[in-house]
């Protein structure tokens, strides 16, 4: 029986790494180690934190170079200027909204927060792609933190605010829905995607939850909200915060472009007429009415509900789920003004995302999501304790060559070239920037959906992130690894270039600072299991994994010997030689390990 009581007892280690998985995007030994033994009251409470930014303003390192050929040369950090309009910064903007997609990915895997997969959740739900239409660099920033300062707040807020955002209203043409030339674009979308959702479809034009109708009508709602590039009209509802002292930049209402007529809704909502607004107050309160009548639909909680159970418990459920779980949390969130961190800090404390309400092994919650790239990279580079280049420091104006001593480029090269381009743009997702308005189909096209992120097209990706992140060099097939940036190219194998990733890893060192006794090759391999998978594997698993340290045929105390030798340092020679040894085969091993099934499941 599905059921949303709360599990009070203390989490052991299974448990602690599910919950940290759906919860936030990635976690450390350490920080499994610390949660061990917590209720999930306990760390839900110390995961729903305060967003704070290891890295406060992105920056692009190449703005200053000579070579880019750009008319208006200026400082790196060309968001963090009181001077910013709309015609400055006219180069590299697909760039610059790849370091700003970079500035929300570097604080994100900085900090264990719940903010961060909410963020995340909104995107998927409020979507705008950063290079199709979404405007500026600076206007995608501002859209990011929209939905970063909404994520613990009411959804339905965000809904309204997300109208006047300038990326949105870039990217769905609202800017274009004039009075006497209308738009739907963007007031489809908010119906179908961003709020309540279609249903069955029950005739031509009636979906069962809205008509054809009711779209041309909320259209005429939205009539006359206008971009505003210059970004100087800040939301005062949003305040205060460490971007935007005086608020987030907003669109505008445009009075004369607006439909001032009444709108009579269809039967899906009650035939409801919201009355016309002829000034910016009574616009204001028009949509208001607008987005009160949409929300005060059970089917809208419902949808977003059932988006938020998707994405952190499993991808399909059957009609016990939808009475015992869904609908219960649908009334919590409309009672509670729509705030999704509250249910959702209820649905994380359940039994039932605990599989403790049941005994049918054929739906497991644990292990039965498939990580899509973006939970699959952060938890690879955390697990493994991957030093990447710190962007925080001390922007240096790039000379006629490019000087890759400079760390906050050194963290350019590895997030644009590497992370940006490659990984992420291999493994099917182009980071904020998916290819429609849907999203991501792994979020929410059946029958696949999250399994789509695991598939013959994008599984070459993975299984090579590791090996790169191993050797410290990739090839993107784009020629990157042979260019004229100064100490990128590194290595010419058979005539493929191999560029650099400026990440340092080194597995011996990985083993030794987490491993409780790396001299014995079945120690090793349980405890990468119990750290890395989701279900303890079985013996013959851990005998496959352990044949990556001692090879078939060979004496079991090889690798005791081995790590004697590397340990001893009265014969450094002997030590050095067990130093190459040890390396290889724990490369070998943790590629083995990373590669494996067990390693994609969440």
């Amino acid at each position: 029986m599905a059921i949303l009581a709360e599990h009070l007892g203390a989490l052991d280690k299974r448990l602690a790494k599910h919950l940290l998985r759906r919860a936030c995007f990635q976690y450390s030994k350490s920080q499994l180690d610390q949660m061990i033994g917590k209720t999930p009251s306990e760390i839900i409470d110390a995961i729903s934190i305060s967003k704070s930014y290891s890295w406060m303003w992105p920056n692009d390192p190449i703005t200053n170079n000579a070579n880019t050929n750009c008319a208006d040369i200026q400082d790196g950090y060309w968001l963090n200027n009181s001077n910013w309009n709309y015609f400055s910064y006219k180069c590299r903007q697909v760039p610059k909204r790849g370091m700003v997609a970079g500035w929300w990915w570097y604080n994100a895997i900085k900090q264990n927060t719940l903010i961060d997969k909410l963020t995340w959740f909104l995107f998927t739900t409020f979507t705008v792609s950063k290079d199709d239409g979404a405007g500026k660099s600076a206007h995608f920033f501002d859209y990011l933190n929209l939905l970063q300062f909404y994520a613990d707040k009411s959804v339905k807020d965000l809904a309204r605010k997300i109208t006047f955002d300038n990326s949105m209203l870039y990217y769905l043409d609202n800017g274009d829905n004039n009075n006497n030339n209308p738009n739907e674009n963007y007031a489809r979308e908010f119906l179908e995607l961003f709020t309540i959702g279609k249903g069955p479809q029950v005739a031509e034009g009636d979906y069962t939850n809205y008509t054809e109708h009711d779209v041309i009508q909320a259209a005429r709602v939205f009539s006359g909200i206008k971009f505003k590039r210059d970004r100087d009209n800040p939301d005062l509802d949003t305040i205060k915060q460490p971007h935007y002292p005086n608020g987030i930049p907003m669109g505008y209402i445009n009075v004369n472009k607006h439909d001032s007529g009444n709108k009579t809704f269809s039967y899906a909502f009650n035939n409801q007429v919201i009355t016309g607004g002829n000034s910016e107050s009574a616009i204001e309160t028009e949509l208001d009415d607008f987005v009160d009548m949409v929300f005060d639909k059970l089917e809208t909680a419902k949808n977003y509900v059932r988006k938020m159970y998707r994405t952190f418990v499993r991808s399909e459920w059957d009609q016990e789920v939808e009475d015992d779980i869904i609908t219960p949390l649908a009334q919590q969130l409309q009672s509670n003004g729509y705030n999704l961190l509250e249910v959702l800090r209820t649905l994380l404390k359940s039994k039932h995302f605990f599989d403790l309400d049941d005994t049918d092994s054929t739906n497991e919650n644990i292990g039965g999501i498939v990580k899509n790239p973006l939970q699959f990279f952060n938890e690879l580079i955390t697990l493994l304790e991957v030093d990447i280049p710190n962007p925080d420091t001390p922007q240096v104006a790039q000379g006629s060559s490019w000087d890759t001593s400079n760390e906050n480029f050194r963290f350019y090269l590895f997030w644009w070239n590497f992370c940006h381009n490659t990984f992420f743009g291999f493994t099917g997702m182009s980071l904020f920037a998916p290819s429609t308005v849907a999203g991501y189909p792994g979020d929410y096209q059946p029958p696949t959906y999250d399994r789509a992120w695991f598939n013959s097209n994008n599984i070459v990706a993975r299984y090579n992130t590791i090996m790169s992140l191993i050797g410290s060099t990739y090839n993107d097939n784009k020629g990157n690894g042979n260019n004229r940036i100064q100490g990128l190219q590194t290595a010419n194998n058979g005539g493929t270039y191999y560029a650099r990733i400026w990440t340092s890893f080194d597995s011996t060192t990985f083993i030794t600072n987490n491993i409780s006794s790396p001299v014995s090759a079945d120690t090793i391999v349980q405890e990468l299991s119990d750290l890395f998978y989701c279900e303890s594997v079985d013996a013959s698993r851990l005998a496959y994994f352990k044949k990556s340290l001692i090879h078939d045929g060979e004496v079991n105390y090889i690798w005791y010997d081995a790590w004697t030798a590397y340990t001893n340092t009265n014969d450094p020679v002997a030590a050095e030689d067990a130093a190459v040894f040890i390396k290889n085969r724990l490369d070998s091993l943790l590629t083995r390990m990373i590669n494996a099934a067990e390693f994609q499941l969440m």
